[in-house]
């Protein structure tokens, strides 16, 4: 019998090397390959094999998808929302989608990537869930309404005035794609419901309350009309699949409001929890709360990592979340039974009126904690004296207790800050060595409660990222002063209608949205809260001044380095193999001050060959390669913006890639929009 040509191509050498990257973070978000191509040895040959840029750039901007690469095609969004197809050999490329449907963009959106399943390619821009052939790149129509959902409409609440959206990746079990989502962290917000929706049609198949309504498991750990009204818990890191178990793992973000929790007293579940459900129906099998009744913004950074670990000889499949606060939970992936103890121990209480913070918290005995928990006098800057003086004075007026001191009007020293610890990147794990590597940023931030201001809409919806001044906390919360410069105030109410970046929507507010833009262009405030405003089940009594990043006068971290670390965690014993800085300032580098860390924002790869892939710092702008048994740098470049997103390695044609997104724009640093990819030299 005559092979057909097509069953030739895929039997020829050409393909038959092929592997590719299929999802985000890679088979069971370990961000592991077992390709072996590119080793120790030969690592510091690395070359750029090519480079792609979109050429949408612009101050602020952000790209921070994970490739996925599928039949020799690369996958990834752009800073203004396209979907673009790749070859992946040479970076050309094949088809270029525009997700916003022409809207003219200059405001952040923070995306990474996108979901492939056989002839489709699934990706988000705001509230909707596009839908796309993977050959053309052009909606499929009998996919919801002309080829996209609504991801506001199925939350038990009226759609329009809901602000959610995507910024991380569905999973892909059987034939439904399932997805948490990003919804505002102020009140009133959007419930963070878990959903699962069919691959073909976009009909929901199942939801799962992460705000549980009556009858439902964690009811009774909130007020009875919660679920009406709360927002938050939302899986917005992403999600991991075990196909095998037939289960979706999801941790969870803070309920709203943040940092004040007196109209949702009780526990809360399922909020900072890592919850494992049934994947066919959304039933819960079990869960784990990392903190509870959270009021510091202390939310699960990233989707669980699925993996394998040796107890008393025997494999044990588990599940490893890495935390905020430095801690690392490994849990029975059947039964969610800590594999290491965790102890409750009795924290501060709070002293704002209305409050009732939890009386415990957990603390796992192992691991060790990867970051510092507490900002203390001893570990202020000596970068300077002037810096060390500065920085003593201003800690000393702060409560600084360490983790789980709850805000107060004096303002409280959140160590590590909402930036981390760890971070979206997630973890990458070696099932070889059981090592899991973990990059994390060092950085107090400031919370401190004011009486929220029922005289101003400005106050009540904006001043507590923008101050009441409208100077921000740059460059984390821009300023508002000027910004009539820049935007019409038709651009404005559109803004604050739809959100941008990590700002929610406040389209709830109707008419309000034009009188606070009429007063970010005059200065005059018109827009007066309802005064039965104090009676709205969502008004609180405390909102916090602003998003404070504690620096030194010139701007650096307030205490002495790393400010940014790489941690290689034993997951077998339970201990710290190794920690090295990650990252340096440049301008602090040539004046003799090396290895000090930086915050970094992506997460690592680690390759059966003795490599662990990292780029994440903002400031050198590097991509690196460390050897993973001890951490030494064996190779390093210099990208064309920060590559804040998480590498994807590939091969095709008997070749190894390794490509990461380089989009730099995340606190100010120079934003970028390229794509690039590296490997060895071809032989010839």
């Amino acid at each position: 019998m005559r092979r057909s040509v097509l069953s030739l191509l895929f039997l020829s050498p050409l393909f038959a090397a092929d592997t590719p990257w299929p999802v985000n973070g890679g088979p069971y978000n370990i961000r592991y390959t077992e390709l072996s191509q590119i080793t120790p040895a030969n690592v510091s040959k690395l070359q750029v094999a090519w480079t792609w840029d979109a050429h949408e750039a612009f101050k602020d901007s952000e790209m921070q998808s994970n490739p996925i690469v599928v039949d020799g095609i690369l996958y990834a969004t752009t800073p203004k929302m396209h979907v673009v197809a790749l070859d992946a050999r040479t970076g050309r490329e094949v088809w270029n989608f525009d997700a916003s449907r022409g809207e003219p963009i200059q405001r952040r959106f923070r995306h990474r990537g996108v979901t492939v399943y056989q002839d489709r390619v699934f990706a988000t821009y705001r509230n909707l869930l596009w839908c796309l052939d993977r050959k053309t790149g052009q909606p499929i129509q009998k996919f919801g309404e002309g080829g996209h959902i609504d991801l506001r409409k199925g939350l038990d609440r009226p759609f329009e005035a809901l602000s959610v959206s995507a910024s991380s990746p569905g999973v892909i079990f059987e034939d439904m794609i399932v997805f948490g989502s990003s919804v505002p962290e102020t009140l009133p917000g959007a419930p963070g419901d878990i959903r699962a929706y069919d691959v073909h049609t976009g009909q929901m198949r199942w939801t799962f309350h992460t705000i549980p309504h009556p009858g439902e498991f964690g009811y009774e750990t909130w007020p009875k009309e919660a679920w009406k009204i709360s927002g938050g818990a939302n899986a917005w890191a992403g999600l991991s699949v075990d196909p095998k178990l037939g289960m979706i793992f999801a941790a969870t973000g803070s309920a709203s409001f943040d940092f004040y929790g007196a109209n949702r007293l009780g526990d809360n579940l399922f909020a900072d929890c890592i919850i494992a459900l049934d994947a066919r129906t959304g039933k819960r099998v079990w869960h784990f709360q990392g903190v509870k009744h959270d009021l510091w913004d202390l939310d699960f950074p990233a989707a669980p990592s699925l993996v394998t670990v040796t107890r008393n000889g025997k494999k044990v499949d588990a599940v490893a979340q890495i935390a905020k606060t430095g801690f690392v939970f490994l849990l029975d992936r059947k039964t969610g039974a800590p594999l290491f103890p965790i102890e409750y121990k009795k924290v501060p209480a709070s002293t704002l009126d209305g409050e009732k913070a939890a009386e415990t918290q957990p603390f796992p005995v192992k691991p060790p904690t990867f970051t510092r928990q507490t900002f203390t006098e001893d570990m202020v800057t000596n970068r300077t004296p002037e810096a060390h003086a500065a920085v003593l004075e201003w800690l000393r007026k702060l409560d600084s207790g360490g983790l789980f001191t709850p805000p107060s009007t004096k303002g409280t020293v959140l160590m590590p800050g909402t930036d981390g610890g760890a971070e979206w990147g997630g973890a990458a794990y070696d099932p070889e060595t059981g090592l899991l590597y973990v990059n994390e940023n060092e950085q107090p931030w400031i919370i401190r409660m004011v009486t929220h201001d029922t005289t101003s809409l400005y106050n009540n919806n904006c001043a507590s990222c923008h101050k009441e001044d409208r100077t921000g906390t740059p460059p984390t919360f821009p300023s508002l002063v000027g910004i009539g410069d820049k935007w019409t105030k038709q651009q404005l109410v559109r803004f604050i209608n739809e959100g941008t970046g990590r700002m929610p929507g406040f389209s709830h507010l109707g008419k309000g949205t034009d009188e606070i833009a009429d007063f970010l262009l005059t200065g005059k405030d018109s827009g007066a809260v309802d005064p039965a405003a104090s009676k709205n089940p969502n008004f609180q009594k405390y909102r916090n001044e602003g998003y404070i990043l504690m620096r030194d006068p010139d701007g650096y971290p307030p205490l002495t380095p790393p400010w940014g670390t790489l941690n290689a965690i034993d997951l077998n014993k339970g201990e710290i193999r190794w920690r090295i800085p990650l990252g340096e300032y440049p301008e602090l580098v040539a004046k003799g001050m090396k290895d000090t860390g930086s915050d970094n924002y992506g997460g690592p790869v680690v390759t059966k060959s003795g490599l662990l892939f990292i780029g994440a710092t903002k400031f050198d702008k590097k991509f690196r390669a460390f050897d993973k048994l001890t951490g030494k740098l064996l190779w390093e470049t210099v990208l064309p913006a920060a590559g804040n997103a998480t590498p994807s390695v590939y091969e095709i044609g008997g070749r190894e890639y390794v490509v990461i997104v380089c989009g730099g724009g995340k606190n100010d640093a120079p934003s970028g929009s390229s794509i690039v990819a590296f490997a060895l030299p071809e032989t010839k």
